[in-house]
């Protein structure tokens, strides 16, 4: 019987080892095969599928079936799907059935706490919006927290609209970038300095003073975080300050931005006070440069425009914020055609209500063609490169954002095609500029990182904020009390 026993065990234990010899054989094969399988292939962080790839490139302005490789934080790599996956093995990979892969939308003018005054004040010119509203409200309640829960606000919002980069022209630089830093967006902070009190400062000179501290600790601190200048306009700040935030620009290099020419008034009120326009009153103080851009110009001259074109000034134009101010109609058609660098902006949503790029950029297709009765004004494919590359030009990024080229950031957004209002599809490019909207936006990527994946935010708190936001929002209503 003993016998019988040892010889079942000799057996049994002949057949594990034989099991375990062919199993562990299979691995072996199978880790070859994967290693011969994937030999010369580059590691990287992420690859990104999508139906089309739309790359502001006039190399290769679309690729179908295309795909993308970043690593440390930029594209290595543009081509299809099969070549792509041929040449890298990727820790994490997006699919993109249905879907188009296009550059980050560049937001180039806002004030983004400014979310929390959206609709107190509407139906007003400009002049009395600022003045009997905003500013009331802005000394009443604009310190620290109102910026962080304001910039979270609108951090979420935007990046739930595919907005990668944005400027901020705001109180509480130190806030703003730290909230951004956070969220994970890139953004071009430029605090607001203005010759009279606002939040914070008795004038001029302690507002300019802050800024430039801030933009000395700021300055190559993050790569996503650009500190500016940011002197309101013309008709708010006096020639010996706009020559002094000029020339504090070019001691740091750092960009400017300002606004300019908005309204009728304004160019009215400069012609009255300098004896020239405003764009002409920046010229004769030796402030137009290609690190100036700026926000709205509805109002500039022939011979301005052309100035503007020959001193590389980039402009930022708002047509959502331009109409409901009834501001006018800025002659982008013929800024263009002078070589201007323009991009496309919100302004801030006590203005225009949402930080909506699409909306914008369906704007300017539509509006432009109206004013000018050329259908062929302002085309979708123009339009499209204002939001992204044209944008990033406009404020000095063009070799870093605004495309997906080798070697550019990547800053990226996926927008789903498969919604009826996108269907069917012949020409992506118009269904980006005619049809899409924000809500189509399905994955946000920054610097290589995602901060949204199929709707879902990665990177803020979405019910905090909703939560700060009502019951900043119940104050504000307390206070101002709006009629409706």
């Amino acid at each position: 019987m003993k016998r019988q026993l040892t010889k079942y065990y000799k057996l049994l234990a002949f057949f594990l080892c034989t099991t375990l010899f062919v199993f562990f054989t299979q691995i072996v094969i199978a880790q070859n095969n994967y290693n011969l399988g994937t030999q010369g292939k580059q590691n990287v962080q992420l690859i990104v599928n999508s139906d089309f790839v739309v790359t502001m490139d006039e190399a290769q302005p679309v690729i179908k079936n295309g795909a993308v490789a970043i690593r440390d934080g930029k594209i290595v790599a543009i081509d299809t799907q099969d070549k792509i996956k041929a040449s890298y093995r990727a820790r994490r990979t997006l699919p993109g059935e249905g879907m188009v892969l296009m550059p980050g939308l560049v937001n180039g003018h806002s004030h983004s706490a400014m979310v929390l005054f959206r609709g107190l004040a509407d139906d007003l010119a400009l002049e009395d919006w600022l003045q009997n509203y905003i500013f009331p409200a802005e000394g009443k309640f604009v310190d620290e927290n109102f910026v962080r829960v304001g910039e979270q606000l609108a951090c979420w919002e935007m990046i739930r609209g595919g907005t990668t980069t944005f400027v901020d022209m705001y109180f509480e630089p130190e806030v703003a970038a730290e909230v951004v830093d956070e969220c994970g967006l890139r953004a071009m902070i430029a605090p607001s300095s203005i010759d009279f009190p606002s939040p914070g400062f008795q004038g001029w000179d302690d507002a300019f003073a802050s800024s430039v501290n801030f933009l000395k600790r700021w300055k190559g601190k993050s790569d996503r975080i650009i500190p500016a200048l940011a002197p309101h306009a013309p008709y708010t700040v006096s020639p010996e300050h706009l020559t002094q935030a000029i020339r504090a620009a070019r001691h740091y290099d750092v960009p400017l931005t300002i606004h300019l020419a908005e309204t009728q008034t304004e160019v009215q009120d400069v012609q009255q006070r300098y004896n020239a326009t405003p764009v002409q009153h920046l010229e004769n103080l030796g402030f137009l440069d290609p690190r100036v851009f700026a926000a709205h110009v509805v109002w500039p001259n022939e011979s301005e425009i052309a100035l503007m074109a020959k001193r590389g000034v980039g402009v930022i134009h708002n047509p959502d914020s331009n109409l409901k101010l009834a501001s006018g109609f800025a002659p982008i058609p013929a800024m263009l055609k002078a070589g201007i660098k323009v991009g496309l902006g919100t302004d801030g949503a006590a203005s225009n209500n949402v930080l909506d790029m699409w909306k914008a950029i369906r704007l300017t297709a539509l509006i432009h063609k109206g004013t000018t009765l050329d259908p062929t004004a302002v085309p979708a494919k123009t339009v499209l490169r204002m939001a992204t590359l044209g944008g990033a030009q406009a404020l000095g990024l063009a070799d870093k954002i605004g495309a997906i080229k080798t070697g550019f950031q990547a800053d990226l957004i996926q927008v789903h095609l498969q919604e009826p209002h996108l269907l069917p599809l012949y020409d992506v490019t118009s269904h980006l500029v005619y049809a899409a909207d924000a809500k189509d936006v399905d994955t946000v990527i920054v610097n290589g990182e995602v901060l949204m994946h199929k709707r879902e935010m990665l990177t803020v708190d979405i019910n905090k904020i909703r939560r700060e936001v009502v019951s900043i929002g119940e104050k504000i209503k307390a206070e101002f009390r709006p009629s409706n």
